[in-house]
């Protein structure tokens, strides 16, 4: 599944009557290489929520489905990989993420596709307010 498959689905829980919200984006732990959060805009005020990966049961072609509202708790940072300027660990620039693909099971990163090609989740280093950085090739 592709992360911008999945932005705009609503969330819903089992015994809901609606959605509690729209996701907005994946937060990422680039050190595991995988989705650890779900962000969705939900309410009257549009406030953003955050579900950790493990309160997920499923990303289904028309919803998210969760098993359990977003605890109150921290947060990881919004830093959404989509758009986000990539650079090598040698300074190098290596284009713009334009989508992610990932195992909607278990959540594991399979691919990023930049502009300049696709890039294996294995040589991610660390993601920042300024850049997504990867090994060198």
């Amino acid at each position: 599944m592709l992360f911008s498959e999945v932005r705009g689905l609503p969330v819903v829980l089992p015994g809901r009557g609606g959605p509690i919200g729209r996701v907005t984006s994946l937060t990422v732990d680039v050190a595991a290489a995988r989705v650890s959060h779900v962000r969705l805009r939900a309410g009257r005020f549009r406030r953003e929520r955050v579900l950790p990966r493990d309160a997920v049961d499923t990303f289904g072609p028309g919803a998210v489905r969760a098993h359990s509202p977003a605890p109150p708790g921290q947060a990881p940072p919004r830093r959404d990989l989509l758009g986000h300027r990539i650079l090598t660990d040698t300074g190098n620039e290596q284009g713009t993420v334009l989508d992610v693909a990932f195992d909607p099971a278990t959540g594991r990163l399979l691919a990023l596709f930049t502009s300049h090609g696709e890039v294996p989740p294995t040589r991610l280093l660390g993601l920042g307010d300024h850049a997504l950085v990867v090994r060198a090739a």
